[in-house]
């Protein structure tokens, strides 16, 4: 028997996902979510708002994480929220206006609120 305070041999304590590699595969999602879309006006509009904010969250993190300052982490960290909630208003308008329904929407959708979840946390953190 081992005491409380050992880990089980072989057992490795999992890793909690790198922020940057999970925006990143956030990022990945949003395309392949665009590139689903319908063909329809409304559809690749919406899309093209979508795609912008959602790929921007990743990209805003990268910086944050090379910031040169705790100023400028936080200024982007920020940046990444406004843009994933920018992202929630397109997916809620893409499914509420029927653009377009599927898992991968409501996987997406999740996605986002807990990537805000995150941001909100880091920045009160802070």
């Amino acid at each position: 028997m081992q005491p409380n305070n050992q880990k089980p041999e072989g057992k490795k304590p999992e890793k909690p996902p790198d922020l940057r590699d999970r925006t990143f595969q956030y990022a990945r999602a949003i395309v392949r979510l665009f590139v689903e879309l319908p063909h329809s006006t409304v559809a690749q509009v919406l899309g093209k708002q979508m795609l912008r904010s959602g790929t921007s969250v990743g990209a805003n993190y990268r910086e944050a994480y090379r910031g040169r300052s705790r100023d400028e982490f936080s200024a982007k960290v920020g940046d990444c929220l406004k843009e994933a909630e920018e992202t929630a208003y397109w997916l809620d308008l893409i499914a509420a206006e029927k653009v377009y329904l599927s898992e991968e929407l409501t996987r997406v959708r999740a996605e986002t609120d807990e990537l805000i979840a995150i941001f909100v946390s880091i920045r009160k953190n802070m």
